[in-house]
């Protein structure tokens, strides 16, 4: 199977010397994680992720598409394989992967994401993934609670690479938020915009929470865990036990990695 069977050949882009208050609104729009940014001929010249977009101040912004895009982990070519593909986007640990025409010729194309690839799997070989999700999800989990200050549990995020951290209170799970949350409310560090500015008191978690969510049990098949990504569009699902305490994550590249490797390492 090749990349251009898989890659979402519609995901919107935009150019380069577009507003990035205009890339704003279409992230938010679509609810995407990543656009692609070409010049005036479709030539990739890199991508706007939303943590790229949160550093706008302000809805009338001058600043260009090109001021605030940065350069894609992963690159891919319609004509690779998928296996090559889904195994270059682990490496690199990204979820999404920008598609080209060739090497030579940078024309954007496609995105491809691992979920494109689970949702496949899923349908082809659902059996491949009747293992409980204890084997392969995350242990070591990063959390906030609902009274932690927005700004700061961003600026954790950022310095982890996290677009999403799950909130507990006394060790139960009480809800979740993602960078999306927070790009939709228009939470402000005093980089994210405000309709009250930015004096304001600084906003809690609790306020732009999601609750209730979507959770899994240790024992729930690897299968039925993927549905509920796909379905939903969740990048992740935390692992909760039968008193609704946390005790693992399972995330996209988790899945993925097990279905191209076979085994859980």
């Amino acid at each position: 199977m090749l990349v251009k069977e898989l890659a979402d050949q519609k995901h919107p882009f935009i150019y380069y010397d577009e507003p990035a208050t205009k890339a704003r609104a279409i992230i938010r729009e679509f609810g995407l994680r990543i656009l692609p940014v070409t010049d005036k001929n479709k030539k990739l010249l890199g991508k706007i992720s939303r943590r790229d977009i949160m550093i706008i101040t302000s809805a009338v912004s001058a600043i260009q598409a090109k001021g605030v895009m940065t350069d894609p982990k992963c690159v891919l070519t319609m004509k690779d394989e998928i296996s090559f593909a889904v195994n270059e986007m682990l490496r690199q640990t990204a979820w999404y992967a920008l598609v080209i025409d060739s090497p030579q010729d940078k024309t954007y194309r496609a995105v491809l994401s691992l979920e494109d690839y689970i949702r496949v799997k899923l349908q082809k070989d659902p059996n491949r993934l009747s293992k409980p999700v204890s084997d392969i999800m995350t242990k070591e989990i990063v959390t906030c609670t609902p009274e932690d200050e927005i700004d700061n549990v961003w600026r954790m995020m950022q310095i982890r690479s996290l677009a999403g951290l799950p909130v507990v209170r006394k060790d139960k799970l009480v809800g979740i938020i993602s960078q999306k949350d927070m790009l939709e409310h228009g939470e402000v560090l005093p980089t994210f915009e405000s309709k009250k500015g930015r004096f304001r008191a600084p906003s809690k978690v609790a306020a732009i929470m999601k609750t209730p969510v979507a959770t899994v049990k240790p024992s729930t098949r690897i299968a039925d865990a993927a549905k509920i990504m796909v379905t939903r569009s969740v990048g992740r699902i935390p692992v909760v036990d039968d008193r609704s305490r946390l005790v693992g994550i399972v995330d996209r590249e988790d899945i993925a990695h097990f279905l191209l490797c076979g085994e859980v390492e």
